[in-house]
């Protein structure tokens, strides 16, 4: 195996660099140790994986990495593709599972190729949206690409690179309606409701939450009876809502963690992009999607973005069939609007709700992580990578 110790016992390893990689592969790694024996995993990554029964061999997802500056990220990667490639000469790796982010992931790739391993992208790089410049580079250091959107797997084939849909983890799920509703005691009184999704990360809700809030405050002046939750992912990011909206208007709350019932409760999210729309898609409720920039950013990701939307749920549609503001630089108000019509007439909401339906169609039938156990399982079958020319 290349570098690796060949009277090592076989290996598998996988890299993860964000907490959303830790939660994309614990249930591919629970998969694959109920498929396969006498193959060890190893993890370069967080607590869900350990707990799936990877061997942890470094965390890189946890508080102390997220906090870091981004030069201090690049540096703290930079050390872990180092470590790794000393790790790997110790072990016989039949393949290496890198975990979404790409840049991190990347160089991992290329060493791990060259020593022999076959390499699976889980979490497809988003080439598609930006950075179409690293078609080559991921055709040469990828075997197989597993592909969380429906509309992926035809874009890589396209470019010649091995590319299979499994489905979305929080599209493929089962929800326990009833139980929902009996989580959704004690939420507040009023009506209507709206949910506010402010960021999984700190940049995220320091640059969104206020003008979220304001857009709530807006929308009191026409619903007197109006009643919110903000829902933060973790709670320091609870304390950075805190530091930064001092005073709530009336009537708004604030939860951490524990989205569906607080979805289920909603008749309207107010949501910055990211995964949590497709929660919200999940439950087929109204949303608007939001992501403030600076006016800078805004003019960088208008020339780099490829794509004519940014919202999850309307490019898998491949239609704007949710308002989103994705980029905006500006204020509340046409936020407030655009939510302001599905509180005042509910054919609106119904509509979007129906298209919801349709993006949740394309997603029947999968599962996710018997799927990547599957493919990954097949790639280490036929045998070791060719060298990256």
């Amino acid at each position: 195996m290349g570098e690796g110790d060949t009277a090592a016992p076989a290996s598998i390893l996988f890299t993860a660099f964000e907490p959303s990689g830790d939660a994309h592969a614990a249930p591919v790694i629970r998969r694959l140790r109920d498929k396969v024996s006498g193959i060890r995993i190893y993890a370069w990554g967080g607590p869900e994986m350990e707990a799936a029964g990877a061997t942890l061999v470094e965390s890189t997802v946890g508080d102390a990495a997220m906090g870091l500056s981004a030069l201090g990220r690049v540096r703290a990667v930079r050390k872990q593709v180092a470590a790794i490639r000393r790790w790997s000469r110790s072990y016989r790796v039949l393949a290496h599972v890198a975990v979404d982010s790409p840049a991190a992931n990347f160089p991992v790739c290329k060493h791990m190729r060259e020593a022999g391993a076959r390499v699976v992208h889980l979490v497809a790089p988003q080439l598609w949206a930006w950075g179409r410049w690293r078609v080559k580079k991921l055709r040469r250091r990828t075997d197989l690409v597993l592909c969380l959107l429906p509309f992926e797997e035809q874009w890589f084939n396209d470019r010649d690179i091995p590319a299979r849909f499994i489905g979305h983890p929080r599209m493929n799920r089962k929800l326990d309606m009833a139980a929902l509703r009996e989580r959704m005691h004690g939420l507040p009184q009023g009506a209507p409701h709206v949910a506010i999704f402010p960021g999984s990360r700190a940049h995220e809700v320091r640059a969104n939450i206020r003008l979220l809030v304001n857009a709530y405050a807006e929308l009191q002046g026409s619903h007197a009876g109006l009643a919110g939750v903000i829902v933060a992912a973790r709670p320091e990011l609870a304390k950075i809502v805190r530091k930064k909206i001092r005073v709530f208007p009336h009537g708004l709350h604030m939860t951490v963690g524990d989205v569906d019932p607080i979805i289920a409760w909603s008749d309207l999210c107010l949501a910055v992009s990211g995964t949590i729309t497709l929660d919200i898609t999940r439950q087929q409720k109204p949303m608007i999607g939001v992501y403030r920039t600076s006016v800078f950013s805004w003019a960088v990701a208008k020339l780099l973005l490829r794509t004519p939307f940014r919202l999850l749920p309307n490019l898998v549609a491949d239609r704007e069939i949710v308002p989103e503001f994705v980029p905006h630089c500006g204020g509340a108000m046409p936020i407030f609007r655009a939510a302001n019509q599905y509180l005042q007439d509910s054919k609106n909401a119904a509509i979007q709700s129906e298209e919801l339906a349709r993006v949740c169609h394309r997603f029947v039938n999968k599962r996710p992580a018997e799927e990547a156990a599957r493919h990954i399982i097949k790639v280490i079958k036929d045998g070791p990578s060719a060298p990256e020319k």
